[in-house]
């Protein structure tokens, strides 16, 4: 069983930055899907950001060229650097994880992140 906790969120004004993290509680694997996904108030929950079994990242054409995923095997942590935010961006941010070869998916709690003036 595997549990995840996010962290980082926050109130930002437009233009500024966060720095989610996302920590296992158990161990994860370097071909293991790990990534971000976000849900704004009366939307669906959308992709932001994963890194794929063969370690690519990919990312949501809406945030591509200001967010950058990460991970670190190590620390069993994933991150996601956001750049350049915009209020559109403003969402419950859940950190995805899913073994390689399984259906299964755990998801974190969700951490909020407002972009506001």
């Amino acid at each position: 069983q595997v549990q995840l906790v996010e962290s980082g969120g926050g109130l930002v004004q437009p233009g500024g930055s966060l720095r989610l993290s996302c920590g296992a509680s158990g161990s994860i694997f370097s071909r293991d899907t790990v990534g971000w996904y976000r849900q704004a108030p009366g939307k669906q929950r959308e992709r932001v950001a994963v890194i794929t079994s063969d370690g690519s990242p990919n990312y949501a054409d809406s945030v591509k060229g200001r967010f950058t995923i990460s991970r670190d095997n190590a620390k069993n942590t994933v991150n996601l650097q956001m750049n350049s935010l915009k209020p559109e961006d403003t969402a419950v941010y859940y950190c995805y994880y899913s073994p390689l070869g399984s259906l299964r998916v755990y998801w974190g709690q969700g951490t909020q992140v407002t972009v506001s003036s």
